[in-house]
């Protein structure tokens, strides 16, 4: 198979990554959510990317704002 399609490639992985975003949260997965941006297990999803990129950020340190 040739590689002319990586945006399928990206596709199918993102959907694997939200499947198992959805059964480790206990959310109900929908194939048809993937990169809705009106739907609430979507918003959910992408709220939970944006965690871990600032905890990678961060390096796991606790910042406390005192």
């Amino acid at each position: 198979m040739s590689n002319r399609f990586p945006p399928v490639n990206k596709i199918f992985d993102d959907l694997d990554r939200y499947r198992d975003f959805c059964r480790y949260e206990g959310k109900v997965f929908d194939e048809r959510a993937l990169y809705n941006e009106n739907d609430r297990n979507w918003i959910a999803y992408k709220k939970y990317l944006g965690y871990l990129r600032a905890k990678a950020r961060n390096n796991g340190r606790n910042i406390r704002s005192n």
